[in-house]
């Protein structure tokens, strides 16, 4: 018996892995994160499945279900929205199955910042712009902040920022950013990214706040700031340069025009 953990994606059922799709045909159970997952995803169990909405459950109860399918010799999928890198509850599922002796492995998934960043048709890290990505959060209930990762500190190095679970407080964000990336750098806000009822919102970063509000947008979205998300004018990174020497595409190797082939 092994309970398999798997990133659902972000929305549409289509951006699910194949090795996350087949796993969840595969496992006579499937404990799913409650509305984060497409129900077309659901449809995979096998036939006769016992499915169940972890939603309204602890973590003991979980285990629970876990424990039960284990005596039972039974095989479960475990389906967490976006990707189990970040802000899954992984660790502290998994601790739990090592001190038990479960088995387990991790699929993973199309994280949230990346299918909002194909929603914006963007590269979040542009030559010039951002070589960096900072994937953050505010503190809520769940889970305070570390002391030394605020937004602050990482505003403070220019990086294109990723902010989860903190559209609640997106005054305060924008506040707190406004003095490192300037009221009118590019942001954006995604809301149910890839899901049917996704919203996009860009702007200059003073702007969002209140468009937010009147977007009644309270929850599952993600918010973006820096210069990277409004490209107008940057270099072409070296990589493709006619004269960019690497190892697939050596300049030695290269014909002159007019060189026989």
């Amino acid at each position: 018996m092994t309970v398999h953990f798997i990133g659902a994606g972000p929305g549409a059922a289509d951006l699910i892995t194949v090795r996350g799709r087949d796993r969840v045909a595969a496992c006579p159970v499937c404990l799913y994160a409650g509305s984060l997952v497409a129900p077309e995803i659901l449809s995979w169990c096998p036939e006769g499945a016992r499915i169940v909405d972890t939603a309204p459950l602890d973590l003991d109860a979980i285990m629970a279900e876990i424990a039960d399918a284990h005596a039972r010799g039974q095989d479960v999928a475990r389906l967490h929205s976006g990707d189990l890198s970040i802000w899954s509850a992984l660790a502290e599922q998994t601790r739990r199955l090592d001190a038990l002796g479960i088995p387990y492995t991790v699929t993973p998934g199309v994280p949230s910042f990346a299918a909002a960043a194909a929603v914006l048709r963007r590269e979040l890290t542009v030559p010039g712009l951002a070589q960096s990505l900072v994937l953050t959060r505010t503190s809520g209930r769940a889970s305070p902040m570390p002391e030394r990762e605020t937004l602050a500190a990482f505003a403070a190095t220019g990086a294109t920022l990723a902010l989860h679970l903190s559209i609640h407080v997106i005054d305060a964000v924008a506040a707190e950013l406004a003095p490192f990336y300037g009221p009118d750098c590019p942001a954006a806000v995604v809301f149910r990214a890839t899901w049917p009822d996704e919203r996009v919102l860009t702007g200059p970063l003073a702007s969002l706040p209140e468009r937010v509000k009147a977007e009644k947008i309270e929850r599952t979205a993600l918010i973006l700031v820096g210069p990277a998300l409004d490209p107008a004018d940057f270099r072409e990174s070296a990589l493709y340069a006619p004269d960019y020497d690497r190892r697939f595409r050596p300049q030695g190797a290269v014909n002159a025009p007019g060189d026989a082939a």
